[in-house]
C-alpha cells in the first residue's frame, strides 16, 4: 500500500503547489519577505505609515455556492467571492487589506481546479492590493467525495485605532443609503439550490430574458467588493458607519452597528429586487419576511449617513456609477416601536 492507493496523490498535490506560489507571487508587495525554509508567510508591517495600528481579521467560506460551481464546472468566480467578502468585512471597520491566506480542500485534488480557484483569489487580491501571502490546499478521501472540495479565507488588515469604524456615531434621524449587490453574493444558497433542483423550469442551463443569461450565470456572479466605495466615503463629514449585507440580511447586518436604544427602519419598497431574487420567490413560495431574513435582495452595502450628508453622498455615487437609494432611517427605540420596522 502507499499515499496514493489510499486516494493522496502528492506529485498532483506538487503540481498544484508550484502553480499557486507562482500565482501568489503576482501579489507581492514589498513587505512580503521570502526565504527557504520558511513555513508560514512572512510580512513586514508597515509600522511608519500608522501611529496607533489596530490589526483586524477575519475569517469565512464561500458555502455551499461551491457546490453550483462544481455542478457547472466554473471555479474562477470563487476565487473572487472568498476575498471580496473578506476585503468587505475589514473595509467596512475601516481597515485597510494587507494580506490574504487560503484553505482549499479536496476529495481528491484537481490541479486544473486548483489553477482556476487560485487565479480568481489571486486576481481578486490584486484589484484589493493585497498579499497572497499563502494557504493550504489538502486532500483528504473519504471526509469529501470525489469531485467536491471547500473554500475558505482569511485575511488581516489594519486600521489607525483612531479611526475604527464602530457605529458610535450612529443617531437617530440618520438614513440609510443601500448601494446595488451584484447578486447573492455569498449567502441564501442552501435554499437558492433547493428551489432550483425542485423546479425544472428554472434549472441551471435554463436561459432567461430577465436574467440576461441563464439561471446558473446568475446564481454565479461573483460577490462584489465595496472597497473603492468604502475608501473614498469613510472620511466623508457625515458619514457614520457602513454595513456589509451578508447572512441574517439587511437588518440582521444593519442592527450590528447600533447603540442601545436605537432601532432601524427599512423602507422595503424603497427599490425593486433584481429579477433572480423574484424567480426564487416565486418558485421557492418562500415568504417575503423569510426573503428578507436570508438574501440581501439586491442590497449589498448600507452606509448610515446624517441626513443633511445624503445629498453630497449619493451625488458621488452617481458619478461613481453606484446604483443607490435611500432605504430607510435610524430611530429612537419609541419610535421602532411604534412604526414597527425591522431592527432593535
Amino acid at each position: 500500500m502507499n499515499y496514493k492507493s489510499a486516494g493522496v496523490d502528492l506529485a498532483a498535490s506538487e503540481t498544484a503547489k508550484r502553480k499557486i506560489a507562482e500565482l501568489a507571487r503576482r501579489t507581492h508587495t514589498p513587505n512580503v519577505l521570502h526565504g527557504p525554509g520558511l513555513f508560514g508567510g512572512f510580512y513586514q508591517f508597515p509600522q511608519h505609515d500608522y501611529h496607533v495600528p489596530v490589526l483586524v481579521a477575519s475569517t469565512d467560506g464561500v458555502g455551499t455556492k461551491i457546490k453550483l460551481a462544481c455542478q457547472l464546472q466554473s471555479y474562477r468566480g470563487l476565487g473572487w467571492d472568498i476575498v471580496n467578502h473578506c476585503v468587505n468585512d475589514l473595509m467596512v471597520g475601516g481597515a485597510d487589506p494587507l494580506f490574504f491566506l487560503d484553505y482549499l480542500a479536496f476529495g481528491k485534488l484537481d490541479p486544473a481546479v486548483v489553477t482556476e480557484v487560485i487565479s480568481g483569489i489571486a486576481e481578486a487580491c490584486r484589484e484589493a492590493g493585497c498579499a497572497l501571502l499563502g494557504g493550504e490546499t489538502a486532500e483528504m478521501p473519504g471526509l469529501y467525495q470525489a469531485g467536491e472540495f471547500d473554500l475558505a479565507g482569511t485575511i488581516v488588515g489594519v486600521v489607525e485605532k483612531s479611526k475604527i469604524i464602530n457605529g458610535s456615531a450612529i443617531a437617530a434621524g440618520d438614513v440609510l443609503l443601500g448601494i446595488a449587490s451584484s447578486g447573492l453574493h455569498t449567502n441564501g444558497y442552501s435554499l437558492a439550490r433547493k428551489i432550483v433542483a425542485a423546479n425544472s423550469e428554472i434549472g441551471v442551463e435554463v436561459y432567461r430574458d430577465d436574467l440576461g443569461g441563464t439561471v446558473g450565470q446568475a446564481l454565479l456572479r461573483p460577490h462584489r467588493s465595496y472597497q473603492k466605495v468604502i475608501a473614498a466615503l469613510r472620511n466623508h463629514e457625515g458619514v457614520h458607519g457602513f454595513s456589509h449585507i451578508t447572512g441574517g440580511g439587511i437588518v440582521g447586518n444593519t442592527k450590528r452597528l447600533l447603540r442601545s436604544p436605537l432601532g432601524l427602519a427599512v423602507d422595503w419598497q424603497a427599490w425593486e429586487w433584481p429579477p433572480i431574487f423574484k424567480l426564487l420567490q416565486q418558485y421557492g413560495g418562500v415568504t417575503t419576511e423569510e426573503m428578507q431574513q436570508v438574501f440581501n435582495l439586491g442590497i449589498g452595502l448600507v452606509i448610515i449617513v446624517r441626513p443633511e450628508t445624503v445629498a453630497s453622498v449619493q451625488e458621488f455615487l452617481h458619478a461613481a456609477g453606484e446604483h443607490n437609494w435611500i432605504i430607510g432611517e435610524v430611530t429612537p427605540a419609541s419610535s421602532h416601536r411604534r412604526q414597527g420596522a425591522e431592527g432593535s
